[in-house]
């Protein structure tokens, strides 16, 4: 039996002013280029979006706090909101500033125009993530400036460098700052909450349970230096090349978690589609636009992105290295691990910088919460987890015991591929569906 739906307090009149600023807001915040390369000489900085962010917070009357992480311009901004039960748990709400490169020259728009047309806000970080951050900042206004007291303390958190992995936000805060999120016991972000047409105009809205692991590996071999004209029998490069091929070919085993199983039945129950576990791939093969993302989340993957060797056509280097982007299952870092050792032998050094993998389970008050926001909005609708194949912020914060989920609501057309436009050319969001999550976010702060 379905649990009833958590009450809701009356909706308080009104929203409309907030779904007017988000879309300016929005726009204003792609306009400010927060490009970070994970280069610190090529880093543009969040300073100026974190102060943008600070005096709108400061016009309604918040006190804010402003860190930079020991690196000129990485701003981080900071505010909370009390509630009026103090003996709660904090919820917090966090968003990143900085986006990924854009080339200009492949975009129909200028990647920092925050362009307002045909019915999206365009740029870089429309959906990575300043949609989400305009939605958090018009709500966070909203709230103060309509002297609306939530259930909770709410603490807003506006992040640098989750693009290069938080090391100069989320992950310096938690280790250095932790006091700003006293009290925080659960949270949400990005890449969650937005909707699939699955059958018949119904909407599926996933909401972000877990995520793989992230591993950047270095890859290194060693040989004899020498000239390019000789026979030579210990070529670094050529070790390198043959491992990293090795690697790149390398089929993972499938692996069934927890949270992508749930998403498969939810979707199985809303649409009579049938989930063969014999064969996933083919299963998740006909989900349409999304079967790219849930499909990256049926297998640890590692892909080689980059190489690097040499000074000289003419020299045969004593050390080859490459990078790969590795994403690992919940679970399965040693099986993981084991198999890497096969793959690439003994001659191959392998170094790590990563993140590790998160899964919490789909229930709750606060999942309950989500749940019936959503289907005050869109009431024919259902809620559904799923695993997001790559990683945010909440790595950091869930070193914290906070538990994490991605929330971001978006109602979107049925033909768009919106898992395509993540650091892809022509980012855009619909301007209704801003408008639509905003009206979410704020029956969902109010009553969580």
């Amino acid at each position: 039996m379905t649990a009833p739906l958590p009450p809701t307090t009356p909706d308080v009149p009104d929203t409309s002013l907030a779904e007017e600023e988000v879309v300016t807001l929005a726009s204003e915040l792609i306009r400010i280029d927060t490009t970070n390369t994970g280069d610190p000489d090529t880093v543009v900085g969040e300073r100026a979006a974190a102060e943008y962010v600070a005096e709108k917070l400061a016009e309604v009357g918040y006190e804010t706090t402003y860190v930079e992480s020991g690196a000129p311009g990485r701003g981080n901004v900071v505010a909370r909101l009390a509630g009026s039960d103090p003996s709660r748990g904090a919820l917090l709400v966090h968003g990143h500033l900085d986006v990924v490169p854009a080339d200009a020259s492949e975009w129909s728009v200028h990647p920092f125009s925050g362009a307002v047309q045909d019915g999206y806000v365009w740029g870089r970080g429309a959906v990575d993530m300043k949609d989400m951050v305009a939605m958090s900042l018009a709500l966070a206004r909203r709230l103060k400036r309509d002297g609306i007291q939530p259930k909770r303390d709410i603490i807003f958190a506006f992040l640098a460098d989750e693009e290069a992995g938080g090391h100069y936000g989320a992950q310096w805060l938690v280790e250095n700052r932790p006091d700003l999120f006293e009290g925080a016991t659960e949270a949400i972000s990005e890449v969650g909450g937005f909707s699939i047409t699955v059958k018949d105009g119904v909407r599926a809205y996933l909401i972000e349970t877990a995520e793989k692991g992230i591993a950047w590996m270095t890859l290194r071999a060693r040989g004899r230096a020498g000239h390019g004209s000789m026979v030579h029998d210990d070529n670094a490069v050529t070790k390198l090349t043959e491992a990293v091929t090795r690697l790149g070919t390398h089929r993972f085993p499938i692996v069934l978690t927890d949270s992508v199983r749930d998403f498969l039945h939810g979707i199985s129950d809303i649409t009579g589609f049938t989930v063969d576990e014999d064969d996933l791939e083919g299963s998740v093969a006909k989900l349409g636009n999304i079967a790219r993302m849930i499909g990256a989340t049926l297998r640890d993957t590692a892909n080689p992105t980059m190489l690097k060797a040499g000074y000289k056509s003419n020299v045969i280097p004593s050390v080859a290295e490459a990078t790969v982007d590795c994403r690992i299952l919940p679970g399965r870092q040693e099986a993981f691990e084991r198999e890497l050792d096969e793959i690439l032998g003994p001659d191959i050094e392998r170094e790590w910088v990563g993140l590790p993998p998160l899964e919490t389970t789909f229930d709750g008050a606060l999942v309950d919460h989500m749940t019936a926001s959503i289907l005050a909005e869109d009431p024919g609708a259902k809620a559904l987890p799923y695993m997001l194949s790559g990683g945010t912020d909440a790595k950091s914060f869930a070193q914290l015991g906070i538990r994490c989920f991605g929330y971001a609501p978006l109602r979107l057309p049925a033909d768009l591929d919106f898992s395509a436009l993540f650091h892809g050319v022509d980012e855009r969001v619909p301007v209704d569906a801003l408008q639509f999550g905003t009206r979410v976010l704020d029956r969902f702060l109010r009553n969580c």
